[in-house]
């Protein structure tokens, strides 16, 4: 896995990477300002005491929740505004190191909306539902562990299924990526960890797919799908 990491961070570089990346700005960087508007407008309207005090006090305990749950919503909203692009990068990393291979099985629009939107509830819901489970971690320092167990679980799932969608069929897909579970979880948590760093978070969906193609077709060749 880390041989695949690091040839996906070698081709950053690409012009259509850094294409899809500009994209990929402009977009995060919309839902994150309407996500964290979105989040702080609830709180706001929260008004818990009706005492003056006490209700400056929730304001500004509010306002620290409203950052860490955009943090913790932070993957399942990059895969959703970059999963539209992201067939591109797949298709440049064939191009670039397995040339020659037949044309992808072609997914439609409502496809991959509907896989990208899937994804993207799953990661959010599971990580509300993990919320308090994190808070409670957090007095023995492990929340940042837990966190990064459950994303990274999900990214590889994420990110191997879309690319081996492309060359095979689902079952075959699940088969693969259950038999090498383990370092693809290892990936998967690696982009969780790059998710969590401002602006270096909008990199992972980019260095995710790239790697997880030559992961997918090393695991293949190497298992005769």
């Amino acid at each position: 896995m880390a041989g695949s990491l690091f040839k996906a961070f070698l081709q950053l570089s690409d012009p259509l990477f850094r294409r899809v990346l500009l994209l990929g700005l402009a977009g995060s960087a919309v839902v994150y300002a309407l996500l964290y508007a979105a989040i702080g407008w609830g709180f706001s309207r929260l008004q818990l005491f009706g005492v003056g005090w006490a209700d400056s006090l929730t304001d500004l305990l509010g306002g620290l929740a409203v950052g860490l749950l955009t943090l913790m919503l932070a993957p399942g909203v990059v895969v959703l505004v970059l999963s539209f692009l992201l067939e591109e990068i797949a298709q440049a990393v064939e191009t670039r190191h397995y040339p020659g291979q037949p044309t992808p099985r072609r997914q439609g629009w409502a496809e991959v909306a509907w896989g990208a939107l899937r994804f993207s509830a799953v990661t959010i819901l599971a990580n509300l539902v993990a919320l308090p489970v994190y808070l409670a971690l957090m007095v023995v320092g492990a929340g940042p562990l837990a966190f990064l167990l459950l994303n990274g679980y999900l990214l590889s799932r994420e990110y191997f299924e879309l690319v081996a969608a492309r060359r095979v069929a689902p079952p075959q897909a699940d088969a693969l990526r259950r038999a090498h579970l383990g370092r693809l979880w290892l990936g998967g948590g690696f982009l969780a960890l790059m998710g969590m760093v401002p602006l270096v978070n909008l990199l992972a969906p980019l260095v995710g797919t790239a790697a997880m193609v030559h992961e997918f077709e090393n695991l293949r060749r190497k298992d005769g799908f």
